[in-house]
């Protein structure tokens, strides 16, 4: 392993100096910061994590809560795609990522706020969870910086997806695509399912559109049985709407399965939506029309405000960022 010690006799200079150099002290001229650094990283001089530690004070290690009831874990589409992008952020700013551990069938294990203790987290990252558990409810009142993806408590940080805006945004262009009879299948209850069902009324009020009561029901989310369920339901309907909106892309494949089976056509007996903008619903024919959310910016943002929280906790601001989504058009909707 390189060393300090390695790097002076290289450069021809005292120990200090280098050590100065990488650690950017204004007694060292631009110059020779320079000389330093680049010699550092042609002979692969990593800093020692244990001394960085001591020194700062920082463990240079997020946690990650991540889980959710249906154990989807990373295959989750959406929370795995911004996981990727915090991961992608989080590891350009030399920190590392940890997973807390979420298995409470072991014996013996610890709290969440137990397990971060243990491990020294710098921060944590909170994300598809049960937000009313008790343990994740410690942890977040908790002195541990953190920040939440999709979620909101009071004085913490959250990164959340426009859901308000992404359905307004939806049901306006399905409403300009010429559909009057529309119906929904939302999510089950939680704080997002709440926003986007609120957000359908209010736009489908301000359209002047008729919702019927039996055109709005509840499926899992992710739950590809339930939504084909629910559509074929919508489709023994004596009036059946035109169009149906889904909680997300994955259970509108469900609902695209029952259509077909039916023997009808998507978008000319039907048209479908989804929510998302998982990939897989811009490969498989005809592409899905569906509100594609920024997975790479909420992952991004989570990131870059967790870090300033850690390395700034006096001037951080503990704010709500609310990231907006994309209609993507598809091919899913028949213009009437």
């Amino acid at each position: 392993m390189v060393s300090l010690k390695d790097i002076a006799r290289e450069c021809q200079v005292s120990i200090a100096t280098v050590s100065k150099a990488l650690n950017d002290h204004p007694d060292i001229s631009e110059e020779r910061k320079a000389m330093i650094r680049f010699k550092a990283d042609e002979l692969g001089y990593h800093p020692n994590l244990f001394a960085r530690t001591l020194k700062t004070k920082h463990s240079y290690n997020i946690g990650v809560l991540f889980t959710d009831e249906a154990n989807n874990g990373l295959t989750h589409d959406y929370f795995a795609a911004v996981l990727d992008s915090f991961k992608t952020t989080v590891e350009k700013n030399a920190y590392d990522l940890t997973f807390l551990n979420c298995n409470k069938s072991r014996k013996q294990r610890m709290s969440y706020l137990e397990h971060a203790r243990y491990r020294g987290f710098d921060g944590v990252v909170i994300a598809c969870v049960d937000f009313t558990d008790p343990e994740v409810l410690e942890l977040v009142q908790s002195d541990i910086p953190l920040v939440t993806v999709d979620y909101m408590f009071n004085d913490r940080m959250a990164v959340m997806s426009d859901n308000v805006k992404g359905i307004e945004d939806l049901l306006s262009y399905i409403y300009g695509m010429g559909h009057r009879r529309i119906a929904y299948i939302h999510g089950a209850d939680s704080h997002v399912t709440r926003s986007r069902v609120s957000s359908f009324f209010r736009t489908a009020e301000k359209l002047g559109l008729e919702i019927p009561d039996e055109y709005v029901s509840e499926s899992e989310y992710r739950d590809v049985e339930g939504a084909a369920k629910a559509t074929g339901k919508l489709l023994d309907l004596k009036k059946p709407p035109t169009c149906i909106m889904y909680p997300d892309d994955l259970s509108a494949f469900g609902g695209i399965n029952i259509i077909r089976e039916r023997g009808l056509g998507i978008p000319e007996d039907i048209s479908v939506v989804g929510y998302d903008g998982i990939r897989i619903a811009r490969y498989v024919a005809p592409f899905l029309t569906t509100l594609k959310q920024d997975t790479l910016h909420l992952g991004q943002y989570a990131a870059e405000k967790l870090i300033d929280l850690i390395e700034h906790p006096r001037t951080a601001v503990r704010e709500i960022t609310n990231v907006r989504g994309t209609v993507f058009e598809g091919q899913t909707i028949r213009k009437m």
